[in-house]
């Protein structure tokens, strides 16, 4: 076991490597931490969107997590937090030190860009307010622009609600020691609480400001959750349920005026929730969360919004005659502007490998089975235009990977140049992620005949899991890794199949 791997393992151990160095962040020597206060650190500790020389830490205060006013039980004033980056894990040598200040009205929440560290090293970081330390969390910096040597292993993971089910998916996800983890969408759901629910959710359906900051307060408090996002950076992209169901661009699933302001709240309650950097601040209800995240010269992350810039509402899971007048050229999954940057990304890249992290399912999924006959419409395939110009952009490049959420199944497959032409040319592959909890325990159904239906298709599994995957500079292993159950806690995990994809071969191989 390397350096690095220990390291990790005391995060996983739980409580050591916490609060060693109490004088190093202006505690008196051999005070105790926290006497006679309210720890503030509930919701644990986060970084994110990593570059060359840099990585965003997070941090939310909150007393009393589940406050129904969505305010953590803090105080209505400012609360100065101080932050610590070491490179090691018990604070001897830390690199930065300073002060951010939790606001009221930021929900309490710290942002804290930090640039100017050293490329391809990793970090361990805490903070401390009102007299307590945070949990100890591990970051790392992407490797200089030019450096392709060394391998990358990520996980990424969809869909956790919180009532489905409990977030051991993302403890095993943690135990697998990533070096950088990806959430595509449905963070946390909207719905207020069933009796189905094998875990009480708190509160309403989300609809204000309020009611989002405590849904996601009650997500943060989850240790398996706050265990995921201590161990590595992430990169996060929002889907539907972290506003409404189906919502796309200013269009809800249902008539409401109040669709805007719902919105707009719920933005505000994900920037103040997630390790992004400020440019992805809210403004009212605009929001670009679509960014590039370089991992030196091996690979680049298109991290892409496929709901906030439609052109008009999805419609829904109809056939394909219902939708067919809907699928003309100018219809936009993506938005022009976009859509533009993403194809100038692709067109120019240099790195080895070309990673859209986005929601809905990419690749053409012909859902026919017996009388059944249509395709999803809340994917690309309702927005064929705009999937043939990506594919072709994918086409350009060395490598083409498209990582997706979304249906609460495991699925793999190869991106063709065009689906009217079955035996054109694989421009890059896709991988779709189960979800962490959503949909409960899952199934053993293999769904032969839709893979029939569709041969670009190799993979389909109805189990709640994650993907992780370990890229390199000859080759791509994906592991597809599933849990046989989540309505009770602790399951363990296993891989259900694993591919391989050569360099330049965009093809599925199973390993």
């Amino acid at each position: 076991m390397n350096a690095s791997t220990n390291r990790r393992s005391v995060l996983l151990g739980g409580a050591a490597a916490i609060g060693l160095s109490t004088v190093a962040l202006g505690l008196p020597a051999g005070a105790a931490p926290g006497r006679g206060l309210t720890d503030p650190f509930t919701l644990g500790v986060a970084s994110g969107d990593p570059s060359a020389d840099g990585v965003v830490l997070w941090t939310r205060l909150a007393q009393d997590p589940l406050a129904l006013d969505g305010l953590g039980g803090m105080p209505d004033r400012p609360v100065p937090v101080s932050w610590q980056v070491a490179t090691d894990e018990r604070f001897r040598h830390v690199v930065r030190a300073g002060v951010e200040v939790a606001r009221p009205e930021s929900g309490h929440s710290v942002h804290v860009e930090l640039s100017g560290l050293r490329p391809g090293a990793e970090y361990f970081y805490r903070f401390r307010a009102q007299g307590h330390l945070s949990e100890v969390g591990r970051t790392r910096t992407a490797p200089a622009p030019h450096v392709l040597s060394g391998a990358l292993t990520m996980c990424f993971a969809s869909c956790s609600h919180y009532g489905e089910g409990f977030f051991t998916a993302y403890r095993r996800l943690a135990e697998d020691h990533p070096d950088l983890v990806l959430h595509l969408g449905d963070y946390q759901y909207e719905y207020a609480g069933k009796a189905a629910d094998v875990r009480a959710v708190v509160g309403p359906e989300t609809r204000t400001l309020a009611d989002y900051r405590l849904r996601h307060a009650q997500y943060k408090s989850d240790p398996d959750l706050q265990l995921a996002h201590q161990v590595a950076p992430w990169l996060v992209v929002f889907d539907d349920h972290e506003v409404e169901n189906n919502w796309a661009d200013d269009v809800p699933e249902a008539p409401d005026p109040a669709f805007p302001a719902r919105r707009a709240a719920a933005f505000q309650a994900y920037y103040e929730n997630m390790p992004l950097r400020r440019t992805a601040r809210p403004r009212g209800q605009d929001m670009q969360l679509f960014r590039r995240v370089r991992w030196g010269a091996l690979a680049t992350f298109h991290m892409l919004d496929t709901r906030q810039y439609r052109d008009d509402q999805a419609c829904g899971d109809g056939t394909k005659v219902d939708c067919a007048d809907r699928l003309d050229a100018a219809r936009t999954i993506t938005g022009t502007a976009q859509e533009k940057w993403l194809l100038d990304g692709l067109r120019s890249s240099r790195s080895r490998w070309d990673v859209l992290g986005q929601q809905v399912f990419f690749a053409q999924r012909d859902l026919t089975v017996g009388e059944k006959q249509g395709f999803s419409m809340d994917s690309w395939d309702g927005y064929k235009a705009s999937r043939d110009k990506v594919a072709a952009g994918l086409g350009t490049t060395r490598n083409g990977v498209v990582l997706t959420g979304d249906v609460h199944r495991h699925w793999a497959g190869e991106v063709k140049e065009s689906w009217d032409r079955p035996d054109s040319r694989n421009v890059g592959v896709e991988l779709v992620t189960t979800s962490i909890t959503s949909t409960g325990d899952g199934g053993e159904d293999t769904n032969a005949a839709v893979l029939a239906e569709n041969p670009h298709l190799k993979f389909y599994k109805n189990r709640r899991g994650y993907v992780r995957t370990r890229f390199t500079a000859r080759e791509l292993r994906a592991d597809f890794r599933t849990l046989p159950h989540v309505r009770t806690a602790g399951a363990e995990a296993t891989t259900a199949a694993s591919f391989v994809v050569e360099d330049r071969g965009h093809t599925l191989n199973r390993a």
